[in-house]
């Protein structure tokens, strides 16, 4: 619903320092602002108003007393059943917003609040007796939340670009970063690729006192597999959980619409919203648009549907101002994608329910059908598998079919999958850059595979596509691309009550290669059409591959990648390969391109060219 920035110690020109940070969030919150600033610290925000749309709404907010200091983005759901009992307890409130409800379940139950929350939220307390901030991030990561601690000051908020404008930010190139980023196609931990600045992690919340962070994980999803009910039972709960759901998401002063592609989730989710209106974007090209589907079940359930062809042009001159709302780069062609069909939406409405998510919960990526495909080769021992993968990988034309297949099964689970997005290997990374990679992946995803060891292989994927893609690709798009435009994103799959059954599925109720999703399909299949309800899993098409042999655009990247800024991280002669045997049609190297290309663009965006400036101030 909004965003806010902020910082805590010594700065001069507290006031104009903080009027610059909130000036560069404006997309975040046009409708009004707010600031606070006393000794210590200085919380500002801007708001795009929903719940409560008056003016009694605005933040900074405060306590009774005002000694406690509120600035929060996001939503909470079970906010009016909190607020009765807050009132039961004592506690006076002067505005109808959800908003309030941080801060006197802060008062009545401390750090503890988090534990009651449903929703998606980024928010700061400032205790200005104690001297103390208190802050959390939800459960999923819907709501980003970025800090540095740097040069005597803490600096906090929704956007990393909002610390530029702080005079003790250096603004300093993580340089270390590009070697995940070009597996992952994002920078897949708490690291940034701005030196010193961290995202607080989901779930987490953090107190800073005296100079002193310290942070701790208050959610940890836990996909035990456990329930006694038959098939018919989970898909009658999943429907009615679904259904409470995206009605506790629709709660709100301003009309809602929906997102809407061809495949189950929108639909789904459009179908149960009862919304008015529906949105869609897709390209000329028929494969590369879901536009006609989309506007087929829309009339099927009697909506309105509002789409859009994105032009390549328009798609290439959208990237730098993209990679701007997004502070990273994130090397998803999708997310481009999400600019325009947000920006679509927000011509008409001011909040969106969206289908992230059930993938993630229910077991939706066709990948995850790969550990219960091939099982009679799977029983090779592992260490022939090992052989004939190395052979694959170092002898094997890369044009050759299987030779994937034979590279991906001649490692285990734990060697070989680090989620949705693989561009570059580590090997080709070390080629690729001139200061070379050390190695990564494994330190990233360890981690995570080890607090799932006892598992099954699918439940292992969910729990680091939860951890890595779905935070980092999927909401981070979806909440900066959605802000862009000020446009408020609402995720109904991913919730408190939706998580608690999806953590009871057992296997055969998520994935049974080739089917996917099986318990939530089946509840859709209830009440929408059987072709959308069973419809595989498409993604986004966006046609990459195919801009990238034409000569318009294939001539936009080489200039790119023969710039001054790609010579000082990467290796031309092999970046260049790369490019050319795409061109001939020899390799599709559409994906290892597109992230070295985000990445310069985004550079250039943030760094070539000193301060960034707000889209709106360069047209």
């Amino acid at each position: 619903m909004c965003g806010f920035t902020g910082f805590i110690g010594e700065t001069e020109n507290k006031e104009q320092v903080l009027e610059n940070m909130m000036n560069t969030i404006v997309h975040r919150g046009p409708d009004s602002s707010g600031s606070f600033i006393d000794e210590d610290a200085a919380l500002g925000f801007r708001r795009l108003s929903i719940i409560d749309i008056s003016s009694s709404g605005d933040q900074p907010l405060y306590n009774e007393d005002k000694t406690k200091v509120l600035t929060f983005n996001g939503e909470i759901y079970n906010y009016q059943e909190l607020r009765r009992e807050l009132l039961e307890a004592g506690h006076t409130f002067t505005t109808q917003t959800d908003s309030e409800t941080l801060l006197h379940g802060y008062e009545e139950w401390g750090e503890k609040l988090v534990d009651r929350l449903r929703g998606m939220y980024g928010f700061v307390i400032w205790d200005r007796e104690k001297k103390k901030l208190f802050g959390a991030r939800d459960i999923f990561g819907i709501k980003p939340f970025y800090y540095a601690k740097m040069n005597g000051c803490l600096l906090f908020g929704s956007e990393i670009k909002s610390f530029l404008e702080h005079p003790k930010f250096d603004k300093v190139l993580n340089e270390e970063a590009l070697g995940n980023y070009l597996s992952f196609q994002f920078v897949p931990s708490n690291e940034t690729f701005f030196k010193g600045v961290y995202c607080l992690q989901p779930g987490h919340y953090f107190t800073y006192e005296n100079g002193e962070m310290e942070i701790t994980r208050y959610f940890e999803p836990n996909f035990t597999g456990d329930t006694d009910k038959s098939f018919e039972e989970i898909v009658d709960e999943v429907e009615k959980t679904m259904v409470e759901s995206v009605k506790a998401h629709k709660i709100s002063d301003v009309e809602v619409g929906s997102y809407l592609s061809s495949g189950v989730d929108s639909s789904y989710m459009a179908y149960l919203g009862q919304v008015d209106r529906t949105f869609t974007v897709g390209f000329g090209e028929e494969r590369y648009s879901e536009i006609r589907d989309a506007k087929e079940f829309a009339k099927s359930i009697h909506m309105e549907n509002d789409s859009k062809i994105i032009e390549p042009d328009e798609y290439w001159d959208s990237l730098s101002d993209a990679m701007y709302y997004m502070d990273e780069p994130v090397a998803d062609p999708a997310a481009i994608a999400l600019y325009f069909l947000s920006r679509e939406a927000a011509k008409k409405v001011k909040v969106v329910l969206s289908g992230e998510g059930s993938d993630e919960l229910f077991g939706g990526y066709n990948i995850y059908c790969e550990p219960l495909e091939y099982t009679g080769f799977n029983r090779i021992p592992l260490c022939i598998r090992r052989v004939l993968g190395k052979f694959a990988e170092r002898c094997l034309p890369r044009s050759m079919k299987g030779r994937g297949f034979l590279i991906r099964h001649g490692k285990t689970l734990e060697e070989r999958y680090i989620g949705n997005a693989n561009i570059f290997s580590e090997r080709e990374s070390n080629k690729l850059l001139k200061k070379g990679c050390v190695p990564g992946c494994k330190k990233i995803t360890a981690p995570l595979y080890e607090r799932v060891k006892e598992k099954d292989p699918v439940t292992k994927m969910q729990y680091v596509d939860m951890h890595l893609w779905l935070v980092h690709d999927i909401l981070m798009k979806g909440d900066k691309m959605g802000m862009a435009n000020s446009l408020e994103v609402r995720v109904p799959f991913l919730d408190k009550k939706v998580m608690e059954l999806a953590e009871t599925l057992p296997l055969e109720y998520k994935v049974d290669a080739p089917k996917t999703k099986i318990a939530l399909r089946a509840a859709a299949d209830r009440v929408i059409r059987k072709k959308t309800a069973e419809k595989k899993k498409l993604g986004f098409p966006i046609p990459i591959r195919v801009w990238l042999r034409e000569d318009k655009y294939y001539n936009r990247v080489k200039e790119m990648f023969q710039t001054k800024e790609a010579e000082q991280f990467f290796n031309l002669k092999y970046l260049n390969r790369l490019l050319e045997e795409h061109k001939a049609g020899t390799q599709d190297n559409s994906r290892k391109i597109w992230t070295v290309y985000i990445f310069l663009i985004w550079y250039d965006r943030f760094f070539a060219n000193g301060k960034p400036v707000h889209p709106s101030m360069s047209k």
